[in-house]
Formats: structure tokens, C-alpha cells, sequence
């Protein structure tokens, strides 16, 4: 499933930066970004890293997304109880 990161428009919006500009300050293309954004494309961790640090936010904030944390939380309780 495609799963949009507005958080990533977002921080990007909050400083008044392009695709384009945050693409130049982490080493890849404008289309890279765009397609982080719109779901299309999983970047690396390192990737993850760079644009954290220039959006200076957390992996949290930019890259954690409440359904999967719901998901996570359900495995874990399924876990123990099969344990």
C-alpha cells in the first residue's frame, strides 16, 4: 500500500523549502523526493538520516507513521499472549 509522507511536505513547508533545494542539500534528485512523498519510493536509512538533519527533525517525526506503530503495538500484545 502507497502511504503519502505529508509529514515530509510538511518539515519541508516549515522551512520554506523546495523539493528541489532539500534534494541538492541530501545528494539526489528532485524526482527522488517527490516520490518519497508521494509514496512511491522507500528511501535508505542513511537517506532518512540526511533529510532528518536537514529538516531538523527526528526519524520519528518524519518517517514513523501511526498506523504502523498500531501494527507494531498488535504484534507485540499477539506475541505475549502466544508466548
Amino acid at each position: 500500500m502507497k502511504m503519502k509522507n505529508l509529514k515530509l511536505k510538511s518539515a519541508r513547508a516549515e522551512l520554506d523549502m523546495s523539493q528541489a533545494e532539500l534534494a541538492q542539500a541530501v545528494g539526489v534528485t528532485r524526482q527522488t523526493i517527490n516520490q518519497i512523498e508521494s509514496g512511491e519510493y522507500n528511501p535508505t536509512i542513511k537517506l532518512c538520516i540526511a533529510i532528518c538533519k536537514v529538516l531538523r527533525k527526528t526519524l520519528d517525526q518524519i518517517f514513523w507513521f501511526e498506523e504502523t506503530t498500531q501494527n507494531f503495538d498488535r504484534e507485540v500484545k499477539e506475541e505475549r499472549v502466544n508466548v
